[in-house]
């Protein structure tokens, strides 16, 4: 069974910054669930699908998206044994320190771009399935390489 990243977003408006994470986690060999429930207006929903995916015995990472006051990061985190990554959307009304700042036994890590949010899932799953690390050596080549071949661009 593959390992599994569930993304749990707090509202449809998160859904733009949710399917960036979804396209990135595309290049590893991973499952992915996406879910709304908001810790506000549907908390015991949002309870529900946490319980569900964490009894499940495969590897997996929670990925949190909400914006505005991250409510959603710091409800998820201490109901399942497996790792939360807070990836809260841009944006103006975006409370940065509700993500950041959680009490004594909540820790949930946050990142902000998308594309880290995916790889640093990647990165946790590669702890137990080899191809998924395998993937992720392939994708920091990648990037390296692109930064040696910018550089011998600039060069010419």
């Amino acid at each position: 069974m593959k390992p599994l990243v569930v993304l749990l977003m707090g509202s449809p408006a998160d859904a733009e910054h949710a399917n960036k994470i979804v396209d990135s986690l595309k290049q590893f060999t991973v499952d992915v669930a996406m879910h709304v429930g908001s810790a506000h207006r549907t908390p015991l929903h949002a309870l529900e699908i946490l319980q569900r995916y964490d009894t499940q015995d495969r590897a997996k990472v929670f990925i949190t998206i909400a914006g505005r006051s991250n409510a959603l990061s710091g409800f998820a985190d201490p109901q399942v044994s497996a790792p939360v990554i807070a990836c809260p959307p841009p944006g103006p009304e975006i409370d940065l320190w509700s993500s950041l700042r959680m009490p004594p036994g909540v820790a949930p890590a946050v990142v902000l771009e998308p594309v880290n949010a995916a790889l640093y899932a990647a990165k946790i799953l590669g702890l137990s399935d080899t191809g998924v690390a395998e993937q992720v050596r392939k994708f920091q080549t990648t990037q390296r390489d692109r930064v040696m071949q910018a550089d011998q661009e600039m060069q010419k």
